[in-house]
């Protein structure tokens, strides 16, 4: 059975920084890439960083640009997404998505991801 679960989100002050990890299970990590999406309260999910099967390259949304940085670890079949500089409008529930294969100019649909996990919250205090 494919699974992912995303742990590390909770609450830190503007400015804080928060490492969220994505554990997968049932599927090789190795042929997937992964992008980690975020949702806040009364707005659609967006895709927040994507990571290709190999590493490289990575995607980023331009709001979390030089603040998140997104790594994975095959052989541990583990994704990180370290958030750093954080802000309040980073606010929202976080998940971590699975695809075989990404376009490079769809990796921020969620419509095109096969396996979802159940979120973390990110609460960002003002």
């Amino acid at each position: 059975e494919v699974q992912l679960a995303e742990s590390g989100g909770g609450l830190v002050q503007t400015g804080g920084s928060l490492r969220l990890s994505c554990a997968t299970s049932g599927f090789t990590l190795a042929n997937y890439a992964i992008t980690w999406f975020r949702q806040a309260p009364g707005k659609e999910r967006e895709g927040v960083s994507c990571i290709r099967r190999s590493g490289q390259p990575t995607y980023y949304a331009e709001s979390v640009k030089g603040r998140f940085t997104m790594s994975r670890d095959n052989a541990r079949n583990l994704v990180y997404l370290q958030m750093d500089s954080l802000r309040p409008e980073d606010t929202a529930v976080y998940y971590c998505a699975a695809k075989s294969w990404v376009i490079t100019s769809a990796w921020n649909r969620p419509d095109q991801y096969d396996y979802w996990g159940q979120g973390t919250q990110v609460t960002v205090s003002s």
